[in-house]
């Protein structure tokens, strides 16, 4: 093996192991299409939790989403007073575990989020898809982003809290 050869397989070790070594916010924080979910998150105060060891899975809403909601709703989350209902909504888009995509069981199944008492429906057939609080779904669009402490799955729709979604 060329001295050449040994760099290059080195550099790419050290690029694998400095990319696992990135927490949930490291990675969110360091693209773009989340910029609206890392401005909420610091505001929040939980970017200190979510770099934390976890373990976390994050369903990670794009920018996209977030400018679907009502108008206004962002900017209203993002004020002081809203603390409470910013934490709220971004927690329910947090488990207390790491699932791969592939951990998801077949079918329509409940899984718990960090927020207390709600409850997503969570459909692995040919793709995952996630029903929150309204009965509206979102899309994982990219699944399985590995962090140091946990998973991001990439959504196209910020999952809101409401009644318990039906799961069949």
């Amino acid at each position: 093996m060329t001295l050449k050869t040994t760099l290059a397989a080195a550099a790419v070790a050290l690029s694998a192991t400095a990319a696992s070594a990135n927490t949930i916010v490291d990675i969110a924080a360091g693209d773009d299409r989340f910029s609206t979910l890392v401005a909420a998150v610091t505001a929040a105060g939980l970017a200190e939790t979510l770099s934390g060891p976890g373990p976390f899975t994050v369903y990670a809403p794009l920018n996209e989403a977030f400018a679907a909601l009502p108008e206004g709703t962002v900017d209203t989350l993002l004020m002081p007073e809203n603390k409470g209902d910013l934490t709220n909504v971004l927690l329910y888009h947090v488990d207390d575990r790491q699932l791969n995509a592939a951990q998801f069981a077949p079918g329509a199944n409940y899984y718990k989020p960090i927020l207390d008492s709600e409850r997503l429906c969570i459909t692995s057939h040919s793709g995952v898809t996630i029903a929150d609080g309204t009965g509206e779904v979102a899309n994982v669009v990219v699944a399985d982003i590995q962090a140091s402490n946990g998973v991001i799955h990439v959504i196209d729709k910020v999952l809101l809290p409401g009644t318990r979604p039906a799961c069949h």
